[in-house]
């Protein structure tokens, strides 16, 4: 065992070391006394600067993955000096310190139920129990994963489910009493962007033109959902009636593979991984990606009803953390290939890891006989924009969702929690943009949060009068 360090003490009160210079008789002056007292001073509090990082890195790795097993094959994985930067990335010192300084109010509630549905999009929320983000935080959470997002609504009205994975349209339509009884909901972050795509059945690879899709069945997972407004604002775009021309129905993700399979559906508009595994099973091609539509569309939420915020400040604000520390890991490219291996087992996604992996890393095969590198086919900026929340509401209105006077952007403000999104990130120590209403292009068409009436009735193919 290597022998510690020995240090020298001097005592002011010594006599056999006593010297006429300086107060510890090894200077010539007082003033070289202090200077060199100060210079160990500082070397000894870099010192334990080192050592309290080196612990804290430690115990993170261990929090992460809690087994030898884990730890060896995230390191394998991606090598040494990556798995630090990974770490430091996600919890650096500071943020560890901020939110030390927040976690003096105790935990309200730890025992914790999350709704998800096995998709992509929910990587963040999911990836948050394996790799610890809640444990770390002081929360019991229990992942229920649901079949459908119309039982996702039910058990978060009935209380059933604390907080849940969203559509994004989803709060805003729950809040305003669209399809359910009215129930205010919060939007906390952003669980994706992009991430989705059109796939259609292997038959018709001759018929790209969305002009020849007349008389065609589509799925969409949900009626308030980003597949549902995309997918019209695609085919109303190539001159299609969505309502008229298509038939457009709502069918659960998990089934969607199978429902193309059996001929039932000519395509769909949906989450990954299921397009990408429309192609692993040769049933199905990827005509367009979503992010060619409108490139950095949210996708799926995460959030709770105000009536849990509320009553559960702290308990939020613990799920918030542990939420936007998992989208900043998976937020990086480099750490995409231990997310998928992270959500692929049949407690989350129950998919093969490879066709996961294609998703999130954007090389993957088309079902075309092509394979395509599209890095930002899925990404995960945790970003609540209210901006996102006032095209959604305009596709609302464009559709007869909702009718008469819309108040866009006071209904985004009550339903999204952007400043709170903000401050937490800040304390994080992840980049924190600037604004609120960002402006968008989708197939080229501008849309300004501050026009969004003109906006929705701006559209040759609308419901609106």
């Amino acid at each position: 065992m290597p022998k510690a360090p020995e240090h020298n003490v001097f005592h002011t009160y010594d006599a056999d070391g006593a010297g006429q210079g300086c107060s510890c008789g090894r200077h010539g002056s007082q003033r070289q006394h202090d200077a060199d007292s100060e210079a160990q001073r500082l070397q000894r509090g870099r010192q334990v600067e080192t050592l309290t990082e080196d612990v804290i890195e430690e115990s993170l790795m261990r929090a992460l993955f809690p087994r030898l097993s884990q730890r060896r094959d995230f390191l394998r994985a991606v090598g040494k000096n990556t798995a630090r930067a990974a770490i430091a990335s996600v919890l650096p010192l500071g943020a560890l310190q901020a939110m030390a300084q927040e976690k003096n109010g105790a935990l309200e509630k730890k025992d914790l139920k999350i709704g998800f549905i096995a998709i992509t999009c929910a990587a963040p929320l999911i990836m948050a129990d394996p790799l610890g983000f809640y444990r770390k935080e002081g929360l019991n959470v229990s992942l229920n994963k649901t079949a459908g997002w119309a039982l996702i609504r039910d058990k978060m009205i009935n209380k059933e489910h604390d907080a849940s994975h969203f559509l994004s349209p989803m709060p805003l339509a729950m809040s305003m009493g669209v399809g359910s009884n009215p129930t205010q909901m919060r939007i906390a972050t952003i669980q994706n962007i992009n991430g989705q795509a059109i796939t259609l059945h292997v038959k018709h690879k001759d018929k790209r033109d969305p002009k020849q899709w007349k008389g065609f069945k589509f799925a969409v997972p949900f009626e308030y959902s980003m597949h549902n407004f995309l997918l019209r604002y695609y085919l109303a775009e190539h001159g299609l009636d969505p309502d008229r021309d298509v038939q457009i129905r709502v069918t659960p993700p998990p089934e969607m593979v199978a429902n193309l399979r059996a001929g039932n559906i000519d395509g769909f508009l949906g989450p990954d991984p299921f397009n990408q595994r429309a192609v692993y099973d040769e049933v199905g091609f990827i005509h367009l990606l979503s992010k060619e539509i409108w490139d950095g569309h949210p996708c799926c939420a995460f959030g709770t009803s105000e009536e849990f915020v509320r009553q559960n400040p702290n308990t939020f604000a613990a799920l918030f953390r542990s939420v936007l520390t998992a989208a900043a890991m998976a937020r990086d490219p480099a750490n995409r290939s231990l997310v998928a291996k992270v959500i692929s087992p049949a407690a989350y996604l129950n998919q093969p890891e490879t066709v996961v992996e294609q998703v999130l890393t954007g090389r993957f095969a088309d079902g075309l006989g092509n394979v395509k590198n599209v890095p930002g086919r899925a990404d995960f900026d945790p970003v609540p924009w209210d901006s996102m929340a006032v095209w959604i509401l305009s596709q609302m209105k464009r559709w007869g969702y909702i009718k008469g006077d819309v108040d866009y952007k006071g209904i985004a403000e009550r339903v999204l929690l952007l400043t709170d999104a903000k401050k937490h990130m800040k304390e994080l120590g992840q980049p924190v943009p600037a604004g609120a209403y960002r402006k968008y292009s989708i197939m080229g068409r501008e849309f300004d949060a501050d026009r969004a009436e003109a906006y929705a009735n701006s559209f040759a193919i609308k419901r609106t009068s």
